[in-house]
């Protein structure tokens, strides 16, 4: 590289020695909103000719070569007016410069130019120049972006980047390997909270890319970010319009190929379409059969997908300098999908399976997102008032046929297990953020936020029939053999988390003085605050199959004729009879405080203050350092049916988290990046809260006397930036987490689930790689436009390699004396890799983009996406992990306007199809499978 470098140096000193009969036309462009920041990838055409250029990384541009003359020069930039500058004089073997400072206010007068709008800093040649100037490791991906490789949600979004993956069947993000309870979700920098008990992070699927303008991956650790990091920081950053007035309508529809597959689709009695449905338990659940909702399945329409959304925006003047704008969205989409495949849960040392069947999953799945916003700025302030809401919701129709338990009954199969289920969350955010320049050398920055979330599980309904006689298990079924009281259920959840968040910083500038051989820097003294409560209900309906009468005679269980009419079983009538009763954990009808729910409270509280000191010794090396502080309590309270008494259990400590970045430029194109840092992991809620959960394979419970997980991070990575629009990237990392935090299976006679602090530490060591390419560009001059066509690659991969240590011993000692819940666990391993870490990560894609004329193109983009094995849960006593199989995925998306007005897209996701798999190591037994099938989508957009 170095000689490489050398010779092309030399080449263009030789180009420019000798004397020259033509000029130049040279200067910068600067963003004057943005305090003269340089506007990078800005269009310079001399008018009536075919020569131009565009700005580089630091808004400078060159034009040579052109003949002597006075010519008309124009400026463009999307999302700007074009400005022309005329009588503009060239002359032979000179050099004629024009600076061009551009700025939001209409009016603004430069040479007799007006300009009306500003920039997008969506695109993706913006955030790599972003990403270039930053002097800390990061990350983003812009709107651009995401519309050219077809992605509708923020969960797909960030698996498009290096070293990312999603945990298949939900929005859960691995970072390096490591998931939800290392990383963080922000929006706009402030924190978000979890929709889901089990989860620390919201699901970033219930985010539509539509209200969307980048989102900023920190895969190091800054101390503007909170401690409870060793993955990353992934902060959406929501739309923020500044152009013109616009409204658009879009219109999709598709389907999903499993979906289509099936003659018939089924789905609950209850929820509607829209997935705005509630409802609560019955009044006298105990004493009547009040329940008004079938236990059965009914008969759904069509599984066609359709989506609507409606986006608009606009900007004001409103006084000299002020610009007042504004910007909504509103969207709907619901989408079918079907699965089937086996399902096993786990198998014993023998490959022998506890439950065993055969399933099929029939899910419906709503959004709906508002999102406004406005915003008001000078060229010294800016505020910006955000509000969104987001309600979504799974309906699933799960059915299993086979083994309930190999060991008590049904061993030979023929059993029927169906879970009807509906969830719904609704997240309301609303946020105050402000930037102000107080001086040349002063700002300041901060933020508020307040938000809520709710979860409901309404009317959880699940049946177990078996065969009324084993020696013909596929022959009638009936509830005879029926033995734990929770197999028939009605189930009802509700989790609310409200959140208060505060973030302010100060920043003081130092001065640069370029002549002395000094250069700039910048101090930051800031504060961060969250302030969370967490309220968790739930109660379930246990419908208890009398198996004795009371002379103790053995109750005759009637024939169940079909078993997609359980109604004819559970009904006032049966129930006056005797065959069966209705009870709470608490106990039956009778009991003290019966419908009391089953809860658990919990506080979270975290004030930080921070310093961060930024500095150039030269324009070639930045170092950054920083100190955060944070005192941290978590307190939480329960009453379960582990615990019907109830107990209380609190977390408090004081983390010092010190960073450090450092930033070499080894050219004007290349970037050589250090950092290392000390960061901290804490348990979550539902894993310390004494709760139980309960799959249809398997039972989670949390451990009191788990404990925070201490994190050290370092990384280091070269970037070269050959064009406006190209990267080249190689980085390395390593990480230290001291007392790991892992799901594992304890010792149980039902082989249940739990939170454990499982070892001394665990490392992980990777290296990624990023390409961006630019395969051709060409442009083809028109009447009166410069109509554009290329091809660009794009490559990033991500190699990783764990360890951890395993330790029964330590698991026993530490959760004995805590005193709250002994447990013990029999590691099938001393150590191992880390759970959801994959060894190896690949992304790549190519687009084809081509302008027939203004307002009319096409772009083609073909994506493809790999994660190899990867570890789910840890084995003990014996069996092997269980290791989800890696697998591919190859996306298509064709995007066309037609106009300026129309705008159309198919996208085909999924293409390959792959089985998705989950077998036990060792055992070498497949306990999960299914396929996703094919997504089809056609879309249309009309701007007005």
């Amino acid at each position: 590289m170095k000689y490489i470098l050398l010779i092309f140096t030399l080449f263009v000193g030789l180009q420019g020695s000798a004397q020259d009969t033509t000029g130049s036309i040279v200067g910068k462009m600067t963003d004057k909103e943005l305090n003269d920041e340089p506007l990078a990838f800005a269009n310079v055409l001399i008018k009536g000719t075919t020569q131009g250029t565009t700005s580089d990384f630091d808004g400078l541009y060159e034009i040579s070569g052109v003949e002597p003359g006075v010519y008309t020069v124009v400026f463009s930039y999307l999302g700007y007016e074009t400005i022309e500058i005329p009588n503009v004089e060239v002359v032979a073997d000179k050099v004629t410069s024009i600076d061009v400072p551009m700025r939001a206010s209409s009016g603004f007068e430069l040479d007799e130019v007006v300009v009306t709008t500003v920039s997008r800093k969506d695109s993706e040649a913006a955030l790599l120049l972003d990403q270039k100037k930053a002097t800390e490791i990061k990350t983003s991906i812009g709107a651009q972006e995401l519309a050219r490789k077809g992605v509708s949600d923020v969960a797909a979004a960030v698996t498009k980047t290096t070293g990312i993956s999603k945990q298949e069947g939900s929005g859960s993000i691995f970072v390096r390997g490591l998931g939800d309870r290392y990383n963080i979700t922000t929006m706009n920098g402030l924190p978000l909270p979890s929709n889901n008990p089990s989860m620390k992070n919201i699901d970033l699927n219930i985010f539509s890319t539509d209200i969307v303008e980048s989102i900023g991956i920190d895969k190091t650790y800054v101390v503007r970010n909170y401690g409870d990091f060793a993955g990353a920081n992934i902060d959406i950053v929501s739309k923020d319009y500044k152009g013109e007035g616009f409204l658009s309508v879009g219109l999709g529809t598709g389907i999903n190929s499993e979906a289509t597959s099936v003659d018939q689709f089924y789905l609950n009695d209850g929820p509607n379409k829209s997935g705005f449905y509630d409802i609560i338990y019955p009044a006298s659940p105990l004493s009547n059969y009040n329940f008004t909702t079938s236990w059965d399945r009914t008969e759904a329409s069509s599984p066609i997908n359709l989506d609507i959304s409606l986006r608009a925006g606009d900007s004001f003047q409103l006084g000299e300098n002020g610009r007042l704008s504004i910007f909504g969205v509103a969207s709907h989409s619901n989408d079918y999908n079907y699965n089937e495949g086996v399902t096993r849960g786990s198998v014993n040392v023998s490959g022998l399976a506890r439950r065993d069947y055969t399933y099929n999953t029939f899910k419906y799945n709503t959004n709906t997102t508002l999102l406004g916003n406005i915003g008001y700025r000078t060229p010294e302030h800016k505020l910006l008032y955000n509000a969104l809401m987001v309600n979504t919701t799974t309906q699933q129709q799960q059915e299993y046929f086979g083994i309930v338990d190999v060991f008590d009954y049904a061993p030979e199969g023929g059993a029927f297990v169906q879970r009807a289920l509906f969830d719904r969350t609704v997240l309301v955010v609303h946020q105050l953020l402000g930037e102000h320049s107080l001086s040349d050398n002063l700002e300041v920055n901060w933020g508020g936020a307040y938000n809520f979330v709710e979860n409901d599980v309404p009317n959880r309904r699940q049946i177990v029939l078996t065969p009324d006689d084993w020696d013909v298990p596929e022959g009638p079924k009936s509830f005879q053999e029926t033995l734990n009281s929770s197999d028939n259920h009605r189930f009802y959840q509700n989790l609310e988390e409200e959140e208060v968040a505060a973030n302010m910083a100060a920043t003081y500038k130092f001065k640069e003085d370029a002549e002395e051989g000094t250069f700039g820097g910048k101090l930051t003294l800031g504060y961060s605050g969250k302030f969370k409560t967490v309220d968790f209900e739930a109660i379930q309906f246990n419908f208890n199959i009398t198996q004795r009468n009371p002379d103790n005679s053995i109750v005759d269980q009637p024939i169940v004729d079909d078993i997609y009419n359980v109604d004819a079983y559970f009904n006032q009538e049966n129930l006056n009879a005797g065959l069966f009763s209705i009870a709470t954990f608490r106990g039956g009808l009778g009991t003290p405080n019966v419908l009391d729910p089953q809860t658990y409270d919990g506080t979270q509280d975290i004030h930080a203050g921070f310093l961060n000191l930024e500095y150039a010794f030269n324009p070639k090396f930045t170092i950054t350092a920083g100190l955060r502080g944070e005192q941290i309590n978590q307190t939480i309270e329960w009453s379960t049916s582990l615990d019907p008494t109830g107990d209380k259990s609190e977390f408090d400590t004081f983390e010092i988290l010190p960073s450090l970045s450092i930033k070499y430029a080894l050219n004007e194109k290349q970037n050589l990046r250090f950092a290392a840092s000390k960061t901290y992991t804490l348990p979550q809620f539902k894993e310390r809260a004494l709760f139980q959960f309960e799959e249809v394979t398997q039972v989670y419970f949390g451990n009191p006397s788990l404990y925070a997980s201490t994190d050290y991070n370092v990384d280091v990575k070269w970037e070269l930036f050959p064009k406006s629009t190209e990267l080249v990237s190689l980085g390395l990392f390593g990480k230290l987490i001291q007392d790991p935090i892992n799901s594992v299976t304890v010792n149980s006679a039902t082989n249940d689930i739990s939170y454990v602090n499982s070892g001394d530490q665990a490392t992980a060591l990777g290296a990624e790689f990023e390409l961006r390419k630019s395969i051709f560009e060409r442009e083809t001059e028109l009447e009166d436009y410069f109509a554009k066509e290329n091809l660009t690659l794009g490559f990033n991969m991500s190699y990783m390699t764990s360890d951890q240590d395993l330790d029964a011993e330590k698991v026993v000692t530490e959760t004995t004396e805590a005193g709250i819940l002994p447990l013990s666990v029999d590691f099938s391993n001393d150590s191992d890799r880390i759970s959801g870490a994959s060894d190896l990560l690949l992304n790549g894609d190519l687009s084809y983009y081509k302008e027939f004329k203004k307002d009319k193109n096409i772009l083609v983009t073909l994506a493809y996406n790999y994660f190899s094995d990867r570890i789910y849960a840890l084995g003990t006593e014996g069996k092997g992990n269980l290791v989800d199989k890696g697998f591919g995925t190859l996306d298509f998306v064709a995007r066309a306007n037609l106009n300026k007005h129309i705008g159309l897209s198919l996208t085909a996701k999924n293409l390959l199809n792959p089985e998705i798999e989950r077998f036990q190591e060792t055992q070498d037994v497949t306990v999960l499978s299914y396929q996703k099938g094919q997504n089809i989508k056609l879309s249309l957009t009309y701007n007005f």
